[in-house]
């Protein structure tokens, strides 16, 4: 898989992503809530791929009650690494988590998963690669293991987008969005990130290697899935 064509963390984007994102807690916060209610019957000492980390919320989200689970956090963004080590040293979880530079497929494949976490990722991914992105995760998953995966998806093409445009763009402003970075919300939408529409993604799902993907979250455009890997006959 190539690099994204746009660095969308450089450091200085990193320093600032929490506080930017904190007006939409009240999302966050229910989404990682039931992302924990997900995986509540992983084994009591599971190991979890986290594509993406970002800064660590869904770590610290899920560390917190699972006390015996160990994390590896993947980002190919050096910034969004080294805040994401930072919170997790000052929660006193270091010793949990493993932080790797990279993509997906630099995850060595030999490193099998209970569960693999890809939050508000898979939008980066250009649409091209977007199954190998999913093959990817599927080949580290353990057998009987889950694959979450949050991400924008809607279909832009449809008529429902101009209202939901408009849902989009009060989001964009609670984010600190102004009038002109407004404006090309669309065009972000439609050419810089890769928003699929949800049919789109669940059928990619499937030809990834997971046969039923269920659909638990949906807040506007982030909509959420999860799957599991089918058990060793």
């Amino acid at each position: 898989m190539s690099k994204p064509s746009v660095d969308f963390f450089p450091p200085e984007a990193a320093l600032v992503y929490d506080e930017k994102n904190k007006k939409l807690a009240p999302i966050s916060e229910g989404m990682l809530f039931l992302i924990r209610l997900l995986l509540k019957d992983l084994p009591t000492q599971a190991k979890v791929l986290c594509v993406g980390a970002g800064t660590g919320n869904e770590i610290l989200a899920l560390a917190h009650f699972y006390p015996e689970w160990k994390f590896v956090a993947l980002d190919p963004s050096q910034g969004m690494l080294d805040v994401c080590r930072e919170r997790i040293t000052k929660a006193g979880l270091a010793d949990r988590c493993e932080f790797i530079k990279g993509y997906v497929h630099d995850s060595p494949a030999d490193n099998k998963y209970d569960a693999v976490l890809s939050i508000l990722v898979a939008h980066f991914i250009p649409k091209e690669e977007r199954l190998n992105y999913f093959k990817d995760i599927h080949t580290r998953l353990l057998p009987g293991g889950y694959v979450v995966n949050t991400e924008i998806s809607f279909d832009l093409n449809s008529a429902e987008f101009p209202q939901m445009l408009e849902n989009w763009k009060t989001v964009q402003s609670l984010m600190g969005a102004t009038h002109e970075s407004l404006a090309k919300v669309p065009e972000v939408l439609k050419n810089v990130l890769a928003v699929l529409p949800p049919s789109e993604t669940e059928k990619i799902f499937r030809e990834g290697g997971f046969a039923v993907p269920v659909r638990f979250f949906q807040a506007f455009m982030i909509c959420g899935w999860y799957a599991q890997k089918a058990e060793s006959k």
